[in-house]
């Protein structure tokens, strides 16, 4: 559900997109010393526009946009067992928990028809070589970490599809390419903008050795999110997109023909 464009953009775009280090549009705390550049100026002029935290997170009214999750059969439930996970990727899921609890994006919830199951994925970082027997160099992934994410492959598999199409990307980078002036711009935890309608909450239960808990707002993992996302986006940004702005699920890129304009 997404209300109009005029009351999205007055509620809630300032809550929307943080600014990718790597670009120009950001600069380095180290640089506090040197005079303010034209970019540093417009940051600090809208700073409330930019989080780095989940608490700078104040998500979108649910009368805005709301995610719902409607199955094919509302009679059919699955509930997971719970399983072992080994005590470094117990750790991970712990500092999770802790974090989305403080931020209020999950909750304890006891008796949910549908539960599923925590994983821990690696997170890639870059490509290193390494050699290996007889001196050969073998191009390898390196892992910086790991990240929690949900099972939700048989909530999906008995959800109703939405949708909604995604922009294709060889036209939105043609509309980039004539401009000389651009920036791009990242949705910090973007799906966690997004309220989950109370009724379907919990159906997003999943379990771990803490305990069993539900989102308030939509996760990452669901069938149907990048749907309601992008149906989102696009209502907040109706009245700029190919006109300045090109949105393609959390990565919003601006353009003009002056830097003031982006």
């Amino acid at each position: 559900m997404v209300g109009s464009s005029a009351e999205i953009m007055a509620a809630g775009t300032t809550d929307l997109v943080r600014a990718q280090p790597s670009q120009s549009i950001c600069t380095s705390q180290k640089q506090s010393s040197t005079p303010p550049t034209q970019s540093s100026i417009e940051r600090a002029k809208f700073r409330r526009a930019i989080g780095y935290s989940l608490d700078d997170i104040k998500g979108l009214s649910p009368t805005l946009c709301t995610h719902r999750i409607h199955l094919e059969n509302e009679s059919h439930c699955s509930i997971e067992p719970h399983r072992r996970l080994n005590p470094n990727l117990k750790e991970v899921v712990k500092k999770e928990i802790l974090k989305l609890l403080d931020a209020c994006v999950i909750y304890p919830m006891f008796d949910s028809t549908w539960v599923s199951l925590v994983h821990c994925v690696p997170k890639k970082g870059g490509i290193t070589v390494i050699k290996i027997e007889k001196d050969e160099l073998i191009p390898t992934r390196t892992i910086t970490g790991h990240r929690m994410c949900i099972d939700y492959r048989k909530l999906n598999s008995a959800s109703r599809k939405d949708h909604f199409p995604l922009p294709f990307t060889d036209q939105m980078l043609e509309r980039l390419a004539n401009h000389p002036y651009y920036c791009f711009l990242d949705g910090y935890s973007g799906f966690f903008q997004i309220p989950i309608h109370l009724n379907d909450q919990e159906k997003s239960t999943f379990t771990c050795p803490y305990g069993t808990f539900a989102y308030k707002r939509m996760p990452f993992g669901l069938c149907n999110a990048p749907a309601t996302f992008q149906m989102c986006m696009t209502s907040i940004f109706s009245d700029l997109i190919e006109e300045m702005v090109e949105v393609f699920m959390d990565d919003f890129s601006v353009y003009g023909s002056s830097f003031s304009l982006c």
